[in-house]
């Protein structure tokens, strides 16, 4: 019988984190709709706590390679957990969610199985004649529908494209796998994490709401003037109202090559469109920005979509968003913002 291997690393706080249920909740749907075996494989420093949260996924096997050198991303210690996972199940399939630990890792892990890695993921589907697999390819403009008969096949669900996995709380007893690093795996040495405090975070992939800024809020305003500083505090203080991910077009935050006023809160990882990123959250509220193709396609998995710009004939007004409010984005945001602030705290 084939097995469907679901592949997880253990968070900093013992759990497991949304994307890890996401990818657990596809697994099992695949492997139910295939008549397959599913077996868990948890990597990380202590185990027990999240191999319990999800005890009621239907798994047949949970296994883990447990230890504190795996408690932390590193390509060598994160491959042979992998690898050694994999052995002891000889699994059909393997998924993973697409973090940055595994994102790096499963190439590898492929090339040593002997099998074939799809990453970037957007749907995975059991279908007559085997699972399908989605994907987007240049630069997200043509989707195609993929099967592979390699095995093991070793793919990589994006996040928000699952709904996780949610069940039971129980007790379940963990195969421990032995995976051995060696010396030369082990040069790269963590010795800490730097992360901006939770005021200063601004990419929150996991919130409701994605809010997109464009150059033109750096641009020469009504009164013949730019005002960079006042837009930046507008936008920072919507995201502190509503806990909402910042986004950005690519000619703002080019501008800073250009010599011009810039949004000191904006890098080029806050880029969305077919040279940045494709975000999945549920809305999207898009200001000063024309909704052009390079920059709309990364909007193509955003459920509900607005815009505010003073141009009725942007990009938006040509059906790429639910609603346009043609207006002036400074006028729109300061009084949204005495509107939020005028709310009672929940």
């Amino acid at each position: 019988m084939d097995t469907v291997l679901i592949l997880m690393h253990v968070e900093k706080d013992a759990g497991l984190a949304k994307s890890a249920l996401e990818a657990l909740g596809a697994a099992k749907d695949v492997a139910e709709a295939g008549g397959a075996d599913l077996a868990v494989g948890l990597v990380g420093e202590s185990l027990q706590v999240a191999a319990n949260l999800i005890a009621g996924c239907g798994a047949s096997r949970f296994l883990g390679v447990e230890g504190a050198e795996f408690g932390h991303s590193r390509y060598g210690s994160d491959i042979a957990a992998a690898e050694a996972v994999c052995r002891a199940v000889n699994p059909t399939m393997v998924i993973a969610p697409a973090t940055s630990r595994w994102n790096r890792v499963v190439a590898g892990l492929a090339h040593r199985l002997g099998g074939r890695a799809d990453t970037h993921v957007t749907d995975l589907v059991a279908a007559e004649g085997g699972a399908t697999i989605t994907r987007w390819y240049y630069r997200q403009r043509m989707e195609a529908v993929l099967q592979r008969t390699q095995r093991p096949w070793v793919i990589v669900l994006e996040t928000g494209c699952h709904a996780p996995w949610t069940g039971d709380v129980g007790t379940v007893k963990i195969e421990l796998v032995t995976a051995t690093v060696p010396v030369a795996a082990k040069r790269t040495a963590v010795i800490g994490v730097k992360a901006p405090t939770s005021g200063q975070q601004t990419i929150r992939p996991d919130a409701e709401l994605l809010f997109v800024a464009g150059a033109g809020w750096t641009k020469k305003q009504s009164d013949g003037q730019a005002h960079a500083p006042e837009a930046e505090s507008l936008i920072r203080g919507f995201l502190q109202l509503t806990n909402a991910s910042l986004g950005s077009s690519k000619s703002l935050v080019d501008l800073s090559k250009d010599g011009q006023a810039v949004l000191t809160l904006m890098t080029h990882l806050n880029q969305i469109g077919q040279t940045g990123s494709t975000p999945r959250h549920l809305k999207g509220l898009s200001t000063c920005c024309h909704g052009e193709e390079p920059h709309a396609v990364g909007w193509r998995f955003i459920s509900e979509r607005r815009a505010v710009n003073l141009d009725p004939n942007c990009g938006w007004a040509r059906g790429k968003t639910d609603v346009l409010y043609v207006a002036d984005a400074f006028e729109v945001m300061r009084k949204v913002n005495a509107l939020l602030a005028a709310k009672p705290a929940r």
